[in-house]
């Protein structure tokens, strides 16, 4: 309904606070430059968030050979590591990671992991407790290049080298390691690297990673990242160069990171022929077929294969390995450069694999080039195991598999889809720009997830996203505090690490796109702050900046708030009061009065008088009427004409045209609740029922927590809501519209949630 109006003009159409205390006078800390919080520029690193003149990063190429084992799931290996000291620092010891160490009994990750025990326990939870598993690395040979051994300490998942000379800046060394390890199984251990075994014929397939002594970085932030791996927080490593050479039972189709060297002796002369057509094709093609793979699970080849791939500038390395690989492939243009898109997986993973994986892998190597910097490598790799998903340059591991009929729900397609666009969008997030992120998990994740949804809603108009949207992060950023941390706490000590490294800033990031700064001003500094760091360390504050940099927006209060702190977003209207001013023409004057009469509510005793009174005195005798039984007060007289004629004389036609507009005015009265500042956008609802949308910048939160706001309007606004198409995360809808509002529960969205896992695929199946 509409507002009654009160016959008013307010001096100044300005905002205004509501009081003066100086307890509400909390916005000055909120708008406070980050100054204090980020590090001072220098030669290395901008303020404006780019590289310094004199930016450096290390450098360390890998020469590996690695024998993998099937009989009794054993990976041995060796390396020559060539390490160039490009830093500006004499070095006196190098520092090498050892994540795998993390499955030693002992190790800090298993002695720190909590847990209670509930009135029954899983058969692979008690087999964790009391079968402990023993695989970490045993290192058994660190030499110089000419074989001399070199000292070495162990410490937990670190591995120290103690140079027999000082490694001055701008030399090279080169030194070996050699090692072996019994690979875990995953369904039994868990773990982002190990095989999955299918009882059904007997055969494994391998997803390998972390399986090699790698460099840890040296960079100019911080010296050595050597924080020790627990199992969160992942891996901050040097870029290189790799050969590496991998030797699996002759009847393996192996994928790796890099390009195959040696085609011609793995591949038969009609797979390297169909991968001639896939170079070419926009749809898949089949390189290793379904019906090779079934062949191939009929064996097991006591011969060996060496296959031999090659990568260049990239962080590390992984590879696949299983005689159950079917094999498919694709070419994506991006920029002037072609990508072959392929995906390796069993038969178990049909038809969901045929008829999806290497197209999400295609889609999203083009929608992430759109958004960040131009895939720079020739391969992007898809393979399918039973675990969620895992990320290495150019390949990556991930799950989604149908039921054993072949059908599946749509949250399996729909997962599947995801956790690919997901781990294959890694190779932007971190493997070129390559943040660190055993501290700041959410420069990866966060951004990955963020460009993860904007690629889920090219794919499908409807997807359904779980993460990306302000509405997604509701939930946890209204909920027990004890439970929550800023964004920018370490990745081991994060409480939710979903919602904290991956939901919230991918919100955040899609809040600033769409409502802060809008698409144009985002997506022009998104795509600098990607070209100034691709194949580069960069940190926190060079993202921060870069934004801020490439768009004169002041987004300190937006880090600040979203990324330093735990509040929450709820802004809400406590109050509205519609003025208006008088009209000078009496004629209009004379018809605004009479709306308002007409609106003007009939009390309790005059409804009832209508029918228990049905005639007046006045009514009935004649004779009681006079002068004012006749008068209407309303009517224009000819004294008002005359005065309205004498007073439009006086104006000068701009204060005419001026005095002609019928204008509205509206006092609202604004409070944040939450302690996050946002935007205020408005939607106005006007009482001929359209619409109009206003952002209000955040900045009016800048002195208090409290405002009042006049607008002005054309026409008669019938209601306001804030925040209409949930876009800024905020956590109580409730008080976000005048008049007031109660927004449904949610138990019907959560019955919508329970009506998607089911299978319709297989009931319509049975039903035939």
């Amino acid at each position: 309904m509409p507002f009654k109006p009160l016959l008013l003009l307010p001096a100044f159409l300005l905002a205004a606070p509501l009081a003066a205390q100086d307890d509400l006078r909390y916005g000055r800390d909120k708008f406070r430059q980050l100054d204090q919080e980020l590090p001072t520029p220098n030669e290395q690193r901008t303020a404006s968030g780019a590289p310094g003149h004199a930016y450096w990063q290390q450098k360390a190429d890998y020469d590996i050979a690695v024998t993998l084992d099937d009989a009794t799931q054993r990976l041995t290996g060796r390396e020559t590591i060539t390490y160039h000291n490009q830093s500006p620092d004499k070095l006196d010891y190098l520092w090498l990671q050892l994540d795998q160490n993390i499955y030693e009994p002992g190790s800090d990750a298993n002695a720190t992991r909590t847990g209670t025990i509930g009135d029954s326990l899983d058969l692979n939870d008690l087999r964790r407790m009391v079968e402990v598993f023993d695989g970490g690395f045993r290192i058994t040979k660190v030499t110089d290049a000419a074989g001399k051994p070199l000292p070495y300490t162990i410490n937990k998942t670190m591995l120290r080298i103690d140079l027999p000379r000082s490694l001055a800046p701008g030399q090279s060394m080169a030194f070996k390691v050699e090692w072996w390890y019994p690979i875990n199984e995953r369904a039994k251990v868990g773990g982002r690297s190990g095989f999955e075994h299918f009882a059904e014929d007997g055969n494994n397939l391998y997803t390998i990673a972390q399986f090699y002594p790698r460099m840890a970085v040296y960079a100019d932030y911080q010296g050595w990242q050597h924080k020790q791996f627990l199992g969160a927080g992942e891996f901050t490593l040097t870029f290189g160069d790799f050969k590496v050479a991998i030797t699996v039972p002759a009847d393996h189709v192996v994928a790796g990171t890099g390009v195959l060297q040696n085609a011609a002796t793995v591949l038969t002369a009609e797979q390297q022929a169909r991968m001639a057509r896939a170079r070419s094709s926009r749809a898949p093609v089949l390189i290793v077929t379904e019906e090779e793979a079934r062949k191939a699970e009929q064996g097991a080849s006591q011969a060996s294969r060496t296959w031999v791939f090659q990568a260049q500038n990239v962080r590390d390395f992984a590879f696949a390995s299983s005689r159950k690989f079917i094999w498919d492939a694709m070419d994506q243009p991006v920029g002037g450069n072609h990508v072959l898109c392929m995906s390796f997986y069993p038969k178990e993973g049909n038809p969901l694999w045929g008829q999806y994986s290497t197209r999400v892998v295609a889609h999203t190597i083009k929608t992430y080039s759109e958004h960040s910097v131009d895939y720079p490598y020739p391969v992007a790799q898809s393979i399918h195991t039973d675990r969620i998903g895992m990320e290495y340059p150019m390949i990556c591991f991930n799950g989604g598999r149908p039921e054993k009929d072949g059908t599946y729900s749509e949250r399996t397609k729909y997962g599947m889809i995801s956790v690919i666009i997901h781990e294959v969008g890694h190779n932007f997030f971190p493997m070129i720009i390559n943040s660190d992120e055993r501290q700041w998990t959410w420069m990866d994740e966060g951004l990955n997830t963020f460009l993860q949804y904007l690629t889920e809603q090219a794919w499908d108009r409807d997807y359904p996203s779980g993460r990306g949207p302000a509405r997604k992060i509701v939930d946890y950023m209204k909920g027990d505090r004890s439970r929550q941390e800023p964004i920018m706490t370490n990745s081991e000590s994060i409480t939710q690490f979903g919602n904290n490294a991956y939901g919230k800033p991918a919100a955040a990031l899609n809040i600033l796109r769409e409502t802060v700064m809008g698409r144009p001003l985002f997506d022009k500094a998104f795509k600098v702050y990607c070209e100034r760091w691709k194949l580069k360390h960069p940190t926190p504050a060079d993202f921060f900046r870069t934004m801020e940099d490439a768009s004169a927006v002041d987004l300190d209060w937006f880090w600040r708030g979203w990324f330093y702190t735990t509040d929450h977003v709820d802004l809400a209207i406590t109050g509205m009061r519609s003025l208006r001013i008088d009209p000078l023409d009496p004629q209009a004057r004379e018809r605004l009065k009479r709306a308002d009469r007409e609106r003007e509510a009939v009390d309790i005793s005059q409804e009832r008088n209508r029918t228990d009174v049905p005639r007046t005195v006045v009514e009935q005798d004649p004779g009681a009427k006079d002068f004012y039984d006749r008068y209407d007060p309303l009517a224009t007289t000819p004294q008002q004409e005359a005065a309205y004629e004498r007073a439009m004389g006086e104006l000068t036609p701009e204060e005419k045209a001026l005095t002609d507009k019928e204008l509205y005015f509206y006092e609202v009265a604004f409070k944040n609740v939450g302690g996050l500042v946002m935007p205020l956008v408005i939607q106005w609802r006007y009482t001929d029922g359209t619409t109009e949308m206003e952002t209000i910048p955040a900045e009016i939160w800048r002195q208090f927590d409290e405002v009042t706001k006049v607008f002005v309007k054309r026409k008669e606004v019938a209601g306001i809501t804030l925040d209409p198409m949930l876009e800024t995360a905020d956590t109580d809808l409730n008080n976000n519209s005048w008049p007031p509002t109660l927004v449904p529960t949610r138990f019907e969205v959560f019955k919508e949630k329970q009506r998607m896992r089911i299978n319709p695929m297989q009931r319509e199946r049975k039903a035939q």
